[in-house]
């Protein structure tokens, strides 16, 4: 890969649609003036929709936010990683992950979808990454941000865009009015993911309009050792993957050459 010598914001989202939880932040950062590259580690193929067609959706909603294409890296096809597969495939992920790294000497800060329970990619995701940036020097540059999580719910609720209390102090970065019509236009931007989002939809816009407001975490390895809140996590209630499997998948990674 080239080096890229200016100073950078890196995203990184497990799949195509995971930026709804960033939007300001790139908004802000290419302000800033800022070179922001975003990398997906999932391909996003799933029953209903292609690889390409959820590319081209977030593609589309990058753009508007001010993100050139050649900035967005799609890792999970490259990689042949799958939807859902991400704790399966964390050495050849992290491999990827250190190389794109290496592109950018002067990165001004690094994000990376939250420890929280809500889908197990996110939090594999988040492992891979902040391993890296502890290796990398870049903990202290290196933020979270809230998807979806389930902490003391019943049943199949979840809470959407609520940090947890236990990943740190949150810093809100407030979103003017007229931009937060905007994000919720964009949100309206995944026809692939209709039926994920008529679950998302009102959950979010009732947060822009009575909060408006995107808040980042900072980041912790220690964190990794902990469960990400007592109780039942979301992927599990929804029997997609284990926290035991979880653990099983990080510490067989951790065991492994790849951080060397």
């Amino acid at each position: 890969m080239p080096t890229d010598t200016a100073h950078a914001a890196l995203f990184l989202f497990a799949h195509q649609d995971d930026e709804f939880g960033v939007f300001q932040r790139i908004l802000d950062c290419r302000r800033r003036g800022l070179r922001v590259a975003c990398a997906y580690l999932t391909d996003g193929q799933t029953a209903s929709a292609s690889a390409a067609q959820r590319n081209g959706e977030s593609l589309a909603v990058l753009a508007r936010l001010g993100v050139a294409p050649d900035d967005v890296f799609f890792a999970g096809a490259e990689l042949g990683i799958g939807d859902a597969r991400l704790p399966l495939h964390l050495g050849r992920a992290a491999q990827w992950l250190m190389r794109w790294l290496d592109r950018y000497p002067l990165i001004d800060s690094l994000h990376v979808t939250a420890w929280e329970g809500g889908h197990h990619d996110h939090d594999a995701l988040h492992a891979l990454a902040v391993n890296i940036a502890s290796e990398r020097g870049l903990l202290g540059r290196t933020r979270q941000f809230s998807l979806y999580q389930a902490k003391g719910l019943p049943g199949p609720l979840f809470r959407v865009l609520a940090p947890l209390p236990e990943n740190g102090p949150a810093v809100a970065i407030r979103i003017p009015m007229r931009e937060r019509l905007q994000h919720l236009k964009a949100c309206l931007s995944y026809p692939s993911q209709r039926t994920t989002w008529i679950g998302l939809f009102p959950f979010v816009l009732m947060h822009y309009l009575l909060r408006g407001v995107e808040q980042l975490q900072p980041v912790s390895v220690e964190r990794l050792r902990e469960r990400p809140h007592a109780g039942a996590l979301y992927y599990e209630k929804r029997k997609f993957f284990s926290w035991d499997q979880m653990k099983q998948a990080l510490d067989a990674w951790r065991c492994s050459p790849s951080l060397q």
